[in-house]
């Protein structure tokens, strides 16, 4: 049999890639802009030393740096699309690392600003509101950097930081090119004997394959690849915990988590919440891990059976055209306006769908001002894939919305509201086949796969966040990590949080390696909490319809940060500063369990 190789880049249908020539219609255009936002970081840099001089001067920065932001933006977008959609492609491997090169200047050459800005007295800001209206625009954002004075260090210590920051990058970077480019995954025969290469986009689809043999074997083999690379990993892995705790050292934060929840003015109880919160809910995971036990079958469960559904004989198989019908439909009571603006999305070149050779793996939106969002997917045909497209254009139609209503210095919404749109997109998608599916079993299939997304989304990234805490602490704390260390940590928190009837084999220890957020400190935490927060506003959209629809459009998808993250959901009507949208949407869980379980017990 011959292997069914993953279709290289050109190969693929133009209908089914995204049209990045919306943001530059050459590379030229975009090697042009290069030097634009140099242009303009040297025009900022001329305004070292005279922000406190005028309220004229301080509003010709702030406006300034807009047009910088702008240019920037797009510059380093477009040059990390065009490398994601060909990791080995090197023209733009060298443009992801020029827009690096690019960002660590803009950032140096600004680094001046914000202790300049801190010295300004509270009495000449006063009187720079009064004297020029147009600064009152740029009121919060001077606020913001108020509020991290004790944390902003002298103007030639920042230069020093904004310099390291090529340097800072090194380990993300090196990581992604080894994920993305250079680890290779054997092949294995599928039923029809045909000969796969294991890939990052079809992992998933072999681990819900019937096969338990298969799954075993790909698991086997994907995770035994990681181990080969142990050492390496680890130590990239390591490497970027020091960068990180090197930052909040210089920057006075207690630790590097007190240091990435400050950007969103998010207090650190949010996250010690969320995870005792869940903690308090494990024995339910456990009683559904016993379940699934008890309904496959199996004398052990084994940490390869977690992702096979437990309702049999249902194919539940979604042509990329249907799954956008069935996204369209799920997402109606969103209003025409919003359901205008997805279509437009899917009709207008913002979505790269099939996976290619050395195409990034995984998903996710991403948005320059002034052009449209962009998503990238890999495809997969399955239900899980309908989700996916759900998801990543629910950030894409919040970065529409906060882009086309914020100035630009408002627009980019903060990592912790990041998650709450998308999944709330994902709510009302399960709620939609749960309402008009008609089939008993695949209805049941469905409440399988919602107890599944909140196994995988408010479980398992609290797992990761706690992984995350613990590894982050022992570096604070001057202690060694090997992978061995590491591994054992991650091993703990899997018997911790499947409970007893799971079997957690050896292999899973390595699994941190596969984990890309874990390079982006203290992010994973927000899709437990985000996830917590879509459940309650999908609730109130289904419940109360176009007045609880506007709230959320008006108040949080258009909020961008033109306020703190909680003060936006507070706003739209969920106080995530208490614990409260954790435990109902784990009460959700249990409830969704208890239904499940019935269904299955009367079969």
């Amino acid at each position: 049999m011959e292997e069914k190789a993953l279709r290289k880049r050109q190969d693929i249908p133009d209908a089914y890639k995204w049209k990045l020539t919306d943001m530059y219609a050459t590379d030229e255009l975009w090697e042009k802009d290069v030097d634009v936002v140099y242009a303009l970081a040297e025009e900022i840099a001329a305004y070292k030393g005279t922000l406190g001089t005028s309220a004229q001067r301080l509003l010709s920065y702030f406006e300034k740096m807009d047009e910088l932001d702008e240019h920037l933006t797009r510059v380093y977008v477009y040059a990390n699309e065009s490398y994601h959609q060909d990791t080995a492609d090197a023209k733009y491997q060298g443009y992801a690392a020029k827009a690096d090169s690019v960002r660590v200047a803009a950032a140096s050459s600004i680094s001046f600003a914000e202790p300049e800005i801190l010295a300004i007295s509270e009495d000449d800001l006063n009187r720079f509101y009064t004297e020029e209206p147009k600064i009152e625009m740029y009121r919060r954002k001077i606020e913001v950097i108020q509020r991290e004075k004790e944390h902003t260090l002298s103007a030639a210590e920042e230069n020093i930081l904004a310099q390291v920051g090529e340097i800072a990058v090194g380990p993300q970077n090196i990581y992604s090119m080894f994920n993305n480019a250079d680890i290779k995954f054997p092949s294995v025969r599928d039923v029809e004997g045909n000969r796969i290469t294991i890939t990052h986009g079809n992992f998933i689809k072999f681990m819900n394959d019937k096969d338990r043999s298969l799954r075993k074997e790909v698991f086997r083999a994907v995770y035994n690849t990681y181990a080969k690379w142990g050492n390496t990993v680890a130590s990239i892995f390591v490497s970027n915990l020091k960068q990180e705790s090197f930052y909040a050292k210089m920057r006075k934060y207690p630790s590097v988590r007190a240091m990435h929840l400050s950007n969103g003015n998010i207090p650190e109880s949010v996250y010690d919440n969320l995870i005792e919160a869940v903690h308090r809910h494990l024995p339910a995971m456990h009683r559904y891990m016993a379940l699934r036990k008890k309904i496959l079958g199996v004398e052990h469960l084994h940490m390869y059976d977690l992702y096979v559904p437990l309702v049999k004989d249902v194919e539940q198989k979604y042509t990329y055209e249907e799954a956008k019908e069935t996204v369209v439909k799920a997402l109606a009571p969103m209003g025409e306006e919003y359901v205008s603006i997805l279509k437009e999305g899917f009709d207008n070149g913002w979505i790269d769908v099939y996976e290619n050779e050395n195409k990034r793996s995984g998903a996710y939106s991403w948005a320059a001002y002034g052009t449209h969002p962009y998503v990238l997917l890999n495809q997969q045909d399955d239900l899980e894939s309908v989700f996916t497209l759900a998801h990543e254009m629910g950030h894409a139609i919040h970065s529409y919305y906060s882009n086309k209503t914020q100035p630009i210095t408002y627009a980019d919404y903060l990592i912790f509201v990041a998650e709450v749109a998308s999944t709330c997109n994902e709510s009302l998608l399960n709620h939609y086949l749960l309402e008009t599916e008609t089939d008993a079993q695949k209805k049941t299939y469905i409440l399988n796969h919602y107890l599944e997304a909140f196994r995988t989304t408010l479980f398992r990234q609290t797992m990761f966040a706690e992984f995350e805490q613990i590894v982050h602490a022992k570096v604070a704390e001057g202690e060694s990590l090997t992978m061995e260390s590491l591994n054992q940590i991650y091993h703990d928190l899997n018997v911790l949080y499947y409970g007893p009837d799971m079997v957690i084999d050896p292999e899973i220890d390595y699994e941190w390696m596969r984990i890309p957020h874990f390079y982006t400190a203290f992010y994973v935490y927000q899709y437990a909490t985000g996830y917590s927060a879509a459940v309650a506003f999908s609730k109130k959209i289904l419940e109360e319809g176009k007045p609880a629809v506007d709230c959320y459009v008006n108040n949080f998808l258009c909020g961008g940060c033109s306020k703190d993250p909680i003060d936006l959901l507070a706003a739209a009507g969920v106080d995530m500063s208490t614990p409260q949208p954790v435990e109902d949407a784990l009460t959700v869980f249990e409830e969704y369990l208890e239904q499940f379980t019935e269904q299955m017990n009367t079969k």
